[in-house]
């Protein structure tokens, strides 16, 4: 029977060394540039332990409520050990908070996790019948919170999807103009070509024309000039 506090305060030192190590790294923040992938992978990890850190607080939590049913422990115990997860639960609240990380925040509202410390303050006063009363109460709670977590995580995935084809579909479009475009592109340099060949022909015509009109303007006048000649 007692290795389930020793447990329980196990696992709350495990937490505690977890969080004074996500402390220290928070503080090490200040040494990082201010942008850059080794600054994003840091805040990401900072991020990645706080999400544990919340889940072994719900662990220990639930553990924590089904305590008086394991062994006799003392209201002043009790007591005791509520404190102190919520101590360190307010500490991981503040260390979030700081990270700017919402979704934390938005996930204990939706779970109900700022009301299970006054169920736990409430199960201290009842006997074993109550208690059992209480965590079926306390669990269809978490049961209609976890429905409703799925019914938000489906909606999302939903959007997600109709975006993912939205965005398959222009991706599709835009293939296919820039096909067009290619096409026209080519298209556009032979006409460009075939009118260069064109031009230089027409050129070609016009100078041939001009030589042969010349020659008979040239003979004309010189049968001018002849006929004057004899005539004089």
């Amino acid at each position: 029977m007692a290795s389930s506090l020793e447990s329980w305060t196990r696992e709350l030192n495990d937490a505690s060394k977890l969080a004074d190590d996500i402390n220290s790294m928070i503080s090490e923040k200040g040494s990082l540039p201010p942008s850059g992938p080794e600054t994003q992978r840091h805040f990401s990890a900072i991020r990645r332990k706080i999400t544990i850190l919340g889940t072994r607080l719900d662990s220990l939590e639930t553990l924590l409520s089904k305590l008086p049913r394991k062994q006799p422990i003392t209201e002043k115990e009790l007591h005791k050990r509520q404190d102190m997860l919520l101590n360190l639960r307010s500490k991981t609240k503040q260390m979030a908070s700081m990270l700017n990380m919402s979704n934390f925040a938005k996930r204990e509202e939706l779970l109900g996790e700022n009301k299970k410390a006054d169920v736990i303050n409430v199960t201290a006063g009842l006997d074993n019948h109550g208690i059992v009363v209480m965590q079926r109460q306390i669990m269809k709670e978490q049961d209609e919170g976890l429905g409703k977590l799925e019914q938000t995580v489906l909606s999302t995935k939903h959007i997600a999807l109709a975006v993912n084809e939205e965005l398959s579909l222009q991706t599709r479009l835009l293939d296919d103009l820039d096909e067009h475009v290619d096409v026209t592109d080519s298209r556009l340099q032979r006409v460009q070509k075939k009118l260069a060949i064109l031009n230089r022909r027409t050129k070609g015509g016009c100078s041939c024309m001009c030589m042969l009109l010349s020659v008979v303007v040239i003979v004309i006048l010189a049968s001018v000039a002849w006929l004057l000649f004899t005539h004089l």
